[in-house]
């Protein structure tokens, strides 16, 4: 798969999931209805049938029209308050691309894993900004820091809300399983979603998602790659990582 590739596909899964990132920035048109969507609609469209549009206006230049289950018209209206800024930090897992409003964290994603994150054009770079989140990174691969303060906002189905915030439950230096996530939610049956939403989560590290593993103890499903999902264990359980 080709870089262009991957980044399509890295922007269709969280576009999917109603990725924060892409507020009123993504719109998904498709082509088979001819209508556009705004991102997270639960009609849920084949990706072959899918084009992706940078604003509510271009859709309806392409001639593509609104759903009436999302309403997107509606949703660009709430999006045009938000200024998504955005900056990147090192890591000892690489560089990690923060997103939101310069305070308020969206999303944290790992430039240097496999499916790194289109940065959007519309976005605005400063490098000044989430400070809280930069310090309490710091801290945390210095081994300095246990648990994470900074204002987050996580856009998602309550459902992946609902495993977003069990995530950030799991103590420090612990791991649960798919199972034992299921069973903490209340939903033993739903292994298999609570590993899809597992996988959609837009806040890596500070929503440790790295924190789950395989019923057998196995490290799998990270979206960071195997090597980095040890690294974050590894980090929690033992020696200090230096910055």
């Amino acid at each position: 798969m080709t870089q262009a590739e991957q980044t399509l596909e890295a922007v269709w899964d969280l576009v999917s999931a109603g990725g924060a990132p892409f507020r009123g920035q993504v719109i998904s048109g498709v082509r088979t209805t001819g209508i556009y969507c705004r991102p997270g609609c639960p009609g849920r469209p084949k990706r072959e049938n899918v084009t992706f549009l940078p604003s509510v206006r271009a859709a309806r230049e392409a001639g593509f029209r609104a759903c009436k289950r999302c309403r997107p018209d509606e949703f660009e209206e709430r999006s045009e308050v938000t200024d998504s800024v955005y900056t990147t930090v090192p890591s000892p897992i690489g560089e990690l691309l923060l997103v939101g409003d310069g305070e308020v964290l969206r999303g944290l994603y790992m430039q240097d894993a496999p499916r790194p994150m289109a940065v959007s054009p519309e976005w605005r770079r400063d490098d000044d900004a989430f400070p809280e989140a930069r310090r309490e990174l710091r801290e945390y691969f210095a081994g300095e820091r246990t648990e994470f303060e900074v204002a987050v906002e996580m856009d998602g189905t309550a459902f992946q809300r609902t495993v977003w915030n069990a995530l950030r439950a799991i103590p420090y230096g612990e791991t649960r399983s798919y199972g034992e996530l299921a069973r903490g939610i209340g939903n033993p049956a739903a292994v298999r979603a609570v590993g899809l939403a597992n996988g959609r989560n837009p806040i890596a590290v500070i929503v440790p998602c790295h924190r789950v593993i395989g019923a057998d103890g196995s490290l799998t499903g990270f979206g960071g790659g195997l090597e980095r999902k040890r690294t974050l264990l590894d980090l929690e359980r033992g020696p200090r990582l230096a910055v």
